[in-house]
């Protein structure tokens, strides 16, 4: 089992799987996050999924964003609103594409 299976489980599913765990105790008195990171622990699991963006340069893309936000920055105290929405819209692109990406 992975965390992704595991955090879509209800607070009783996840107390039978951490009663099937030696040396785990303690449990039936946890909330749902503190079974679930508890679980994680003694299993060895990571506590977050890593996303991979395939088939494409992440961090040139990045850069990208942050330089675009520097120009939004500019626009919006320049009160120059078609370059503001040239740069809004090239920004959200960006972020698709990274979004797109991500398996």
């Amino acid at each position: 089992m992975d965390y992704h299976e595991l955090k879509h489980k209800t607070v009783a599913e996840l107390r039978e799987i951490a009663a099937g765990i030696e040396g785990l105790t303690g449990y039936t008195q946890m909330r749902k996050e503190q079974v679930l990171e508890a679980i994680c622990r003694h299993q060895g699991i990571e506590m977050h999924a890593h996303h991979v963006a395939a088939g494409i340069d992440k961090g040139s893309i990045k850069q990208s964003i942050r330089t675009l936000k520097a120009k939004r920055d500019e626009a919006i105290s320049a009160h120059d609103g078609v370059a503001l929405k040239r740069v809004r819209r090239k920004i959200h692109r960006l972020k698709r594409q990274l979004h797109q990406a991500t398996v």
